[in-house]
């Protein structure tokens, strides 16, 4: 179905989302637990209690939401250009980037773990991905995106009609069988935390919520269901309201561990709690954020414009920053609650800044060339 209208709204959540990214990965500059300590790009001592509480609550939505989006915009890319030019152009947009980023940017974040730490250098070849294989951090988006998008190409060209469903049927089968595939694999396989390999980094646990995730963005795409905004504000008013329940319990649950940490075991049913808590405050918060922009941030001006154009190369870049200007406040004489903002605007701000001085360089340089 066509739909010619733009969605200035999906716009900007998806610039929204890259923004709390950025805040998100921040936090790991300073998280108290120390979880992020033996491979985040920068450590500071003066952590922040509550910084991985907020990390919590960004960890329930935001690839979710960003998977979502992904899939809403594809079904129109495929329709227009057709299989071979959507493959061609879906290489383009994330395989190339990524190439370049773990060519690049990968030695560099190495470069910069271990200078802000006082650690020797390593042998040359222990900088790159691919001859010593290491997470690719947070350029893992990308290839398993791309996968994604190769797969709904194989469901169009096998004639599988996703629209056969409702958005609350499809909703509700989300939510049961990825909260029956992470509870799985995690709570009762073992499989937790991330594999990674040279080009596929992706976590057990939430690889198939992210792909559902992603078909659920396909499938409110073909159905149309935000062609016009809903009257009604009282199904957002009540999940507003009760949102912070699950929430709340699933932060607790999170933390149980730590504070009751003496005797404490990882159970099966622990693990229940876990995702239970987890999918039924991912469908609250997701709901939220996606409804208010729908009805409140369907808008464009001079900022949003830029800001929204620049959201994927601030993905790609924001790390780095981060990195840059964390090790220098590694030597300032400031609590991590003050450097905490410090570093988030720099690096937000930093990273718009180049890609924004990027993209008029590239486009100077097209007019010249053209």
């Amino acid at each position: 179905m066509a739909q010619d209208k733009r969605m200035y709204w999906l716009d900007n959540l998806r610039t929204c989302i890259i923004l709390l990214v950025t805040l998100y990965h921040v936090g790991g500059v300073y998280e108290a637990a120390g979880l992020w300590a033996k491979f985040w790009i920068v450590d500071d001592p003066n952590i922040i209690t509550w910084v991985g509480i907020v990390g919590i609550v960004f960890d329930i939505f935001i690839m979710p939401i960003m998977f979502f989006i992904s899939g809403y915009l594809t079904p129109a890319s495929l329709d227009r250009k057709g299989s071979w030019s959507f493959l061609k152009g879906k290489a383009q947009r994330l395989l190339l980037p990524w190439l370049i980023a773990v060519l690049t940017l990968i030695p560099l974040y190495n470069i910069i773990f271990l200078f802000s730490r006082g650690l020797p250098w390593e042998h040359w070849s222990n900088y790159l991905h691919f001859t010593n294989p290491r997470s690719q951090s947070w350029l893992w988006f990308l290839p398993v995106l791309f996968v994604f998008n190769v797969i709904y190409l194989l469901i169009t060209r096998a004639r599988i009609r996703l629209t056969n469903l409702s958005m609350t049927q499809a909703l509700f089968i989300t939510t049961v069988v990825g909260f029956a595939y992470s509870f799985a694999i995690g709570g009762i396989l073992g499989f937790r935390s991330w594999t990674l390999t040279p080009v596929l980094d992706f976590e057990n646990e939430r690889l198939l919520l992210y792909f559902l995730a992603f078909l659920l963005g396909v499938l409110a795409f073909r159905r149309n269901v935000f062609a016009e905004k809903p009257r009604k504000k009282a199904l957002l008013n009540v999940v507003n309201a009760i949102a912070w329940i699950p929430v709340a319990g699933h932060i607790i649950i999170r933390i149980w561990p730590f504070i009751f940490p003496e005797g404490f075991e990882i159970t099966p049913m622990y693990r229940c709690w876990w995702w239970l808590s987890f999918y039924t405050a991912l469908a609250a918060m997701a709901y939220a954020m996606i409804e208010t922009f729908r009805r409140f941030v369907d808008r464009s001006g001079r900022i949003w414009n830029e800001l929204n154009r620049n959201s994927f190369g601030v993905y790609i870049l924001h790390t780095i920053l981060i990195g840059l200007f964390g090790t220098m406040l590694l030597k300032v004489d400031l609590p991590g609650v003050a450097k905490y903002p410090i570093l988030f605007v720099a690096t937000y701000l930093g990273s718009n800044l180049i890609v924004s001085i990027y993209r008029r360089v590239i486009r100077r340089a097209a007019s010249i060339t053209g």
